[in-house]
């Protein structure tokens, strides 16, 4: 008998459901998305089946995280295939609300992002962890989770909503779940539909020369030189421009200039008119 899963698009219909499931003494999960899923989502999924006993998936393209010039109105969509695929995973419960249902008229509270969004992404995108912070704030009062499970592809936002829940005393656990990559390396993302054939070849290569510079880190190589050559190398593979390569405390994202702690390398660079970001562990996690 195949699975079915339960849509709902009203805060009051979202908390019935919850509420339900709180009387009867079970755990949930909440796995934040911004839809057109992916194996990547699906293996969240299914990761947050086991931690709790019911999974709620939002599915909401969230507009405060966007700039005007970002890729809001083009970003892909397709409810009806995500549906089917979290009814696949065995998810409980979708939930997804519309912009006016997250947004109403006269909305105008927001949640200021931590010290963790201060450069990197947030030097190159000023609004958008205040909207990533205030968007999964409200995701997470309405649903009132045990547990949210992130994927570690956007490390930065994993560490701003760290902060978030820690500063501001949120009653759940975040789980940071391992990017989920193509055989050749390219993280699994959204945006990675927008490529064209020769991009996509092209792609792995970001991926690639972050992990050549956290193994040159690791033998000892001056972080200033690992990012310079790792720079020209993604340009020499065709990438059209690199917004940055850090290296940076892997518990706080604070700039690290000495080895000694747990790294990460963090990278956003462009292959035409598509952004890739992906980071890897340079020395053990935290």
């Amino acid at each position: 008998m195949s699975h079915s899963v339960k849509i709902v698009s009203t805060v009051r219909d979202l908390r019935q459901a919850t509420a339900d499931w709180r009387r009867s003494g079970k755990t949930i999960a909440l796995v934040p998305t911004m839809g057109a899923l992916h194996p990547g989502h699906v293996s969240l999924v299914r990761q947050a089946k086991d931690r709790a006993d019911k999974v709620v998936v939002s599915i909401f393209v969230n507009p405060t995280q966007f700039a005007p010039h970002e890729d809001l109105a083009r970003y892909p969509r397709d409810e009806a295939g995500d549906v089917a695929k979290l009814a696949e995973a065995e998810a409980d419960l979708v939930w997804a609300p519309g912009v006016d249902e997250m947004y109403p008229a006269g909305f105008s509270t927001g949640v200021k992002a931590g010290s963790a969004s201060a450069d990197l992404e947030g030097a190159f995108r000023p609004h958008h962890f205040d909207g990533v912070a205030t968007v999964c704030a409200k995701l997470f009062n309405q649903v009132t989770p045990d547990v949210a499970i992130f994927g570690e592809k956007d490390f930065q936002q994993l560490a701003v909503l760290r902060q978030l829940v820690d500063d501001l005393n949120m009653p759940l656990t975040l789980i940071a779940a391992p990017t989920v990559r193509e055989a050749d390396g390219l993280a699994l993302s959204s945006r990675n539909a927008y490529l064209s054939e020769k991009e996509r070849a092209i792609a792995p290569a970001l991926y690639a020369t972050i992990t050549e510079a956290a193994e040159r880190i690791a033998a000892g190589t001056p972080f200033s030189v690992v990012t310079t050559d790792a720079t020209a190398r993604l340009v020499e593979a065709g990438f059209t421009k690199v917004d940055y390569i850090g290296v940076r405390d892997a518990a706080t994202l604070s700039a690290a200039t000495v080895p000694g702690k747990p790294l990460r390398i963090l990278a956003a660079a462009w292959l035409g008119k598509t952004r890739l970001i992906d980071n890897v562990a340079a020395g053990s996690q935290p």
